[in-house]
């Protein structure tokens, strides 16, 4: 069904990678020439900036599923360059991602490319000291505000024990250059500017991006199964939503909003997902759609209640 859509179209991929880093540049520019007149105008571009680099989040994203570009090298080079930009190594990201879809919604194999989620019997049997902290991770400041600056600031430099010497070398890599590009920027604008324009631009492209992948698999009808029960395809369909976004977020977001069907073929690039949902009816029917300001309320979804077969908040938790 969905095999049509799978076909990379190079001048196409192109022409969107593209076209949004000449106006990510560009809005680079305004920022640096806006610091002369109004940081509140700085950070108002920066919000705008910030989306055009959620969408490179997106390129760099499908390059690691091979499906952005035709070409297996193409997609390893264009990835490793646009990881620079998003503060991810490309390798070591993509590993984890693999995993992720590839165990997204089994409740034994948990851990590896998520959002920390506890059952509510895991949680009651905790020590006070872990349920305090994860109370503490799971609060929309710490997953939103401190999750970015986290994630892409310190976690993303670092070399991890679990992976290979290939994708910790690519890490080392990626980090030089990093350093490489924003000493060059600090060159010419000066490393205060640069500071004050990457930093907002990066935290909240980093907001953004960890909201949407949170929405996508935390929400009231989500799948979850033991490994036994597990299934992909019903963790694809059903464990992914399709989370419904006005048109400029679409495009912002690379409409990865289309996520049941990005988890049934990672194959499928960016810019087929929406004609892959409108064409099948069958998976129309079967995908669970959440709203923009519905997806307000997946937020007090915390711990998986095995016994109801949902995701609750800790005001559920019963006595």
């Amino acid at each position: 069904m969905l095999s049509p859509y799978q076909k990379s179209d190079d001048r196409y991929s192109g022409l969107q990678m593209g076209s949004t880093l000449f106006l990510y540049i560009l809005l680079w520019i305004l920022m640096a020439l806006s610091l002369q007149v109004s940081y509140l105008l700085t950070l108002a571009l920066s919000i705008i900036a910030a989306g055009f680099l959620v969408r490179i989040f997106i390129f760099f994203h499908d390059c690691g599923h091979n499906s952005f570009f035709s070409s297996l090298p193409a997609n390893k080079i264009a990835g490793f360059f646009l990881g620079v930009l998003v503060f991810t190594p490309s390798l070591q990201w993509w590993h984890c991602h693999a995993i992720h879809h590839a165990s997204s919604g089994n409740l034994d194999k948990r851990g590896i490319g998520d959002v920390d989620t506890m059952t509510v019997s895991e949680f009651r049997n905790s020590t006070p000291i872990k349920r305090a902290w994860y109370r503490f991770f799971r609060h929309p400041f710490t997953l939103l505000v401190l999750g970015p600056f986290f994630s892409f600031i310190v976690l993303q430099r670092l070399p991890l024990p679990p992976f290979g010497k290939k994708e910790n070398l690519n890490v080392l890599w990626t980090n030089l250059a990093i350093v490489v590009l924003a000493a060059g920027i600090s060159l010419v604008i000066g490393f205060k500017a640069y500071l004050m324009i990457q930093l907002p631009v990066m935290l909240i492209a980093g907001a953004a991006g960890i909201w949407l992948f949170y929405v996508q698999h935390q929400f009231v009808g989500v799948y979850w199964a033991r490994k036994k029960d597990w299934d992909y395809i019903s963790s694809a369909l059903l464990g992914a939503s399709y989370y419904k976004l006005p048109r400029v977020l679409q495009y912002i977001s690379g409409s990865i909003g289309f996520h049941q069907i990005h988890h049934l073929s990672p194959r499928i690039p960016n810019y087929r997902l929406a004609a892959a949902y409108h064409d099948n009816p069958v998976i129309q029917e079967w995908s669970h759609a959440v709203g923009l300001w519905e997806s307000l309320h997946c937020a007090r979804l915390k711990l998986w209640d095995e016994d109801k077969q949902q995701l609750v908040g800790f005001n559920n938790l019963q006595a």
